[in-house]
C-alpha cells in the first residue's frame, strides 16, 4: 500500500509518500480501505515531535478517517466486508489501508459521505461531549465560545443553538467574527477589543452560564465572565498555559471549573454509535452545517500540512488516498 510517512521529526519536508507493507490485522480488528482522511493539528504536533509517538520509523500520522471494510479479524462478528465505516481514534490513518480495532469503528448511514464523516467526527464528537457531559447546555443559557471560528468552535456554536442557548462568540479577527455570526452566534466579540467588558455589558453585569475555553491563557477572564454559580469548561491551550486558579475563588463565587477529554467518554463501540448518530442526524436534518472541506491528495500531504499551519484554512482539511 501507499502511505504518507516520515523517519525524523521536523517541518513538512520530512513527509514522504511511499510504498510500505500492508498492515496485518489482529483477531479483534478490521482492515479499512480509506476513502477520506481528516488532518488535525495533532498530526502537526506529532510530526514535529511535540507529542509522543510509539514504535520505530517510518512513522505514519493520522487518527481520523473513513472508508470501506476489506477484511475482518476472526473475532469480529458485528460488521462485514463492504460496510462503510469511519473512525476518530485509530492510528496510522495516513495510508491506503488502516487496521482499526472493532470497538473504534463508527458505522456510516447512507446519507453521510466519507468526506462528511472525516470532517465532523473528531471535532464534532468533542463539541458533543462538551455540551452534554462537561456542561449540559439548557434552553435560554448564555454561552461563550472561545475560538468560535475553529473546527470545534463552529460546532459548539451550532450545537449550543440547537439546545436553545444564546451564544457569544470570541474570535481573533473581525472577519472570523462575521463568520461566527453567520453560523448562528448571537453576539461576536474579538480578542483585540475589551471583550470581557463587552460580555458583562451584554449580560447586564451578571455574566454567562458557561464558558467554553480552548485558549488557556484566557482562563482568568473566562472565570470572571461566568456568573455566580456559573461554569467554565477548559479543554485546550492553543494560546498558552493558563494561570493557576485559586480554589478559594471558586468557593466564594460558587463557580465550577471543569475539564474534559474525548477519550474519557468514547469508551465502547455502543457509545461511539450513539454519539455519532446524534451528529449525523443533526447534519441530515440541516441543523448542523459543515463548511466545504479543502481536499489534498495524500501524496501531497506536505502541502496540506503547510496549509493547515498557515491558519488560512477555515473548514476541514482532508487527505484523499
Amino acid at each position: 500500500m501507499k502511505a504518507l510517512v516520515f523517519n525524523e521529526f521536523g517541518n513538512s519536508n520530512v513527509l514522504h509518500y511511499e510504498e510500505i507493507p500492508n498492515p496485518e490485522i489482529h483477531p479483534n480488528e478490521v482492515l479499512v480501505r480509506t476513502k477520506s482522511i481528516g488532518l488535525n493539528f495533532a498530526d502537526i504536533y506529532r510530526r514535529k515531535g511535540n507529542y509522543h509517538l510509539a514504535g520505530e520509523p517510518p512513522y505514519i500520522l493520522g487518527y481520523e478517517g473513513a472508508g470501506v471494510i476489506v477484511a475482518i479479524g476472526k473475532d469480529v462478528t458485528q460488521v462485514q466486508v463492504g460496510d462503510r465505516v469511519a473512525f476518530a481514534d485509530a492510528p496510522f490513518a495516513n495510508a491506503e489501508l488502516v487496521a482499526v480495532p472493532f470497538e473504534k469503528l463508527i458505522l456510516l448511514p447512507e446519507k453521510i459521505s466519507f468526506d462528511v464523516a472525516s470532517s465532523i467526527l473528531l471535532q464534532g464528537l468533542t463539541a458533543h461531549y462538551l455540551t452534554k457531559d462537561s456542561y449540559q447546555v439548557q434552553p435560554n443559557d448564555t454561552v461563550i465560545v472561545h475560538a468560535a471560528s475553529g473546527g470545534v468552535g463552529q460546532n459548539l456554536v451550532q450545537i449550543a443553538k440547537i439546545y436553545g442557548a444564546k451564544v457569544i462568540s470570541l474570535t481573533s479577527t473581525k472577519e472570523k467574527a462575521i463568520k461566527a455570526l453567520k453560523i448562528g452566534a448571537d453576539l461576536a466579540f474579538t480578542y483585540d477589543s475589551h471583550w470581557l467588558e463587552s460580555v458583562m455589558e451584554s449580560t447586564n453585569g451578571k455574566g454567562v452560564d458557561v464558558v467554553y475555553d480552548s485558549v488557556g491563557s484566557t482562563l482568568d477572564d473566562s472565570l470572571r465572565a461566568a456568573r455566580i454559580g456559573g461554569t467554565v469548561v477548559f479543554y485546550g491551550m492553543s494560546g498558552g498555559d493558563p494561570s493557576p486558579v485559586d480554589p478559594r475563588m471558586l468557593m466564594d463565587t460558587s463557580k465550577t471549573l471543569t475539564g474534559g477529554d474525548l477519550w474519557n467518554v468514547l469508551t465502547s463501540f455502543e457509545e461511539r454509535q450513539k454519539r455519532s448518530k446524534q451528529l449525523f442526524d443533526w447534519i441530515t436534518e440541516g441543523k448542523l452545517q459543515l463548511q466545504s472541506p479543502t481536499v489534498f491528495p495524500l501524496a501531497d500531504g506536505a502541502k496540506a500540512h503547510d496549509f493547515l499551519e498557515s491558519r488560512m484554512s477555515t473548514g476541514k482539511i482532508l487527505l484523499r488516498p
